[in-house]
C-alpha cells in the first residue's frame, strides 16, 4: 500500500483542519437546510426574494466568491509569469463570443450561461469529493460509486427541473433552461436515483466496518451535495430557498477553499507575492472580504441601474431613475458585466490541480 494511503487510514483528509473545513465547506447545505425547516415562512413556495437576502445571499455570496479567482490567478505574479497568455486570452475570447451571443439572441446569451454555471456548480461538488478522497485508490470500486453518487446528485434535480417545467425560481433569468416533456420518465429517474442512494450507504456501511475507517469528509460532501440540490429543486418550491441552499453551499466553500490554499502558499512568498503574503496573513481576511465584496457591489450597481432596476434602494434609490442607456450599449454593457462569472467559470476548470496534500497548477505537479 503507497505510504500516502498508509497515512490516510489514520487521519482524515481535512483541507486546512477539521474545524475550519466542518464549518466553511461541509456545513453550509446542513446549516442552510436547518434554517429552511426552523423557519418555515421565510422560505414558502413562491417567487420573490426580500433585499436584505438579495444583499446577503446574491451580491456579497454569490458574486463576491466569483472574484475570489483573482487571488489565484490575476493577483499571483507567478500565475501571472507562467500562465499570463492564457488569462489575458480567456476573457477576451469569453467577452468575444458573449458579445456575439448576445446580439444573436438576448435569450440564447443568458442560457448558455446559465448552462455554464451549471457545469461548473456540478464540477465544483465533484472536485471536492476528489479533494477528500485524495489518499484513496482512484480506480476502486468505492472511488467509481462515489462518482456516480456526486453526479446523480446533482444531475437527478436537474432532470427534475427540466422535465417538471419551469419553478417558481430560475438560475439567471425566466426561460434560461429549454425544458422538455417526458412527465413519466420522473417515477422512473427518482427510483433509480434513490435506489443508487440506498446502494452507496450499505456499501459505505460494510467498507467502514470492514476497513473500521469513515471519511468524514468525503461523506460530508456528498451527503451536503444531496441535500442542496435535491431538497432546493426538488423538495422546495421557492426562491428564496432554492438560492439559500444553492448560493451559499456553492460559494462559501469555495470561497473558503481560495482561502485554505491562499494561507497555504502566499504566506511563504513574502518576496514573491508581497500582496497576497498581506492578504492571506493571520489578520488579512479583513482585505480578502474587502476587495472581493466591493468588487462584488461595483459589478451589481451597474447591473441594477442599467438592467435589472429591482434593487435601486440599495445603490442609491431613485438618483439613477433617469438612467436608460440605449440598446446599443446594453449589447456591450450586459456581455461586459457578465464577464467576471464567465471567466470564473471557465479559470476554475483548471487552476486546481492536486498532488498528495497540495493545490497546485498542473504545471507545478512535476516539479
Amino acid at each position: 500500500m503507497p505510504a500516502e494511503q498508509q497515512l490516510y487510514k489514520y487521519r482524515q483528509p481535512w483541507l486546512q483542519n477539521k474545524g475550519t473545513d466542518l464549518f466553511f465547506i461541509l456545513s453550509p447545505p446542513f446549516v442552510c437546510l436547518l434554517l429552511i425547516i426552523s423557519f418555515p415562512h421565510l422560505f414558502r413556495n413562491d417567487d420573490r426574494m426580500s433585499l436584505t437576502g438579495w444583499i446577503l445571499l446574491v451580491l456579497l455570496i454569490d458574486v463576491g466568491h466569483v472574484y475570489t479567482t483573482l487571488y489565484r490567478t490575476y493577483f499571483d505574479r507567478n500565475a501571472l509569469k507562467t500562465k499570463g497568455t492564457i488569462l489575458w486570452v480567456i476573457p477576451f475570447v469569453a467577452f468575444t463570443a458573449g458579445l456575439l451571443l448576445y446580439n444573436f439572441s438576448a435569450l440564447w446569451f443568458w442560457r448558455v450561461l446559465a448552462y455554464a454555471a451549471v457545469y461548473h456548480f456540478i464540477r465544483q461538488q465533484y472536485g471536492f469529493m476528489r479533494l477528500y478522497s485524495r489518499f484513496e485508490n482512484k480506480r476502486s470500486f468505492t472511488a467509481k460509486l462515489d462518482t456516480a453518487v456526486i453526479y446523480s446528485a446533482t444531475l437527478y434535480p436537474l432532470f427534475y427541473w427540466h422535465i417538471s417545467g419551469p419553478r417558481n425560481f430560475n438560475w439567471f433569468i425566466t426561460g434560461d433552461f429549454v425544458y422538455f416533456g417526458g412527465s413519466a420518465l420522473l417515477p422512473i429517474l427518482g427510483g433509480l436515483y434513490f435506489i443508487l442512494l440506498l446502494v452507496y450507504i450499505f456499501h459505505l456501511t460494510i467498507q467502514t466496518i470492514k476497513t473500521r475507517h469513515f471519511n468524514l469528509p468525503k461523506f460530508g460532501i456528498i451527503a451536503g451535495t444531496v441535500i442542496s440540490w435535491y431538497f432546493g429543486i426538488v423538495y422546495f418550491n421557492g426562491d428564496m430557498a432554492f438560492t439559500l441552499l444553492n448560493v451559499v453551499s456553492h460559494g462559501v466553500p469555495y470561497m473558503a477553499l481560495v482561502w485554505v490554499h491562499g494561507r497555504k502558499v502566499y504566506s511563504k512568498q513574502k518576496k514573491e507575492n508581497p500582496f497576497l503574503h498581506r492578504v492571506f496573513s493571520k489578520k488579512g481576511i479583513l482585505i480578502f472580504l474587502f476587495i472581493i465584496f466591493g468588487l462584488a457591489f461595483m459589478e451589481e450597481f451597474f447591473w441594477d441601474i442599467a438592467v435589472w432596476k429591482e434593487h435601486r434602494v440599495a445603490f442609491g434609490g431613485s438618483y439613477f431613475a433617469a438612467f436608460q442607456p440605449s440598446g446599443e450599449i446594453l449589447n456591450i454593457l450586459v456581455p461586459l458585466l457578465a464577464l467576471p462569472q464567465f471567466t470564473h467559470y471557465i479559470l476554475d476548470g483548471f487552476i486546481w490541480k492536486i498532488r498528495k496534500n497540495e493545490i497546485k497548477w498542473s504545471s507545478e505537479i512535476n516539479k
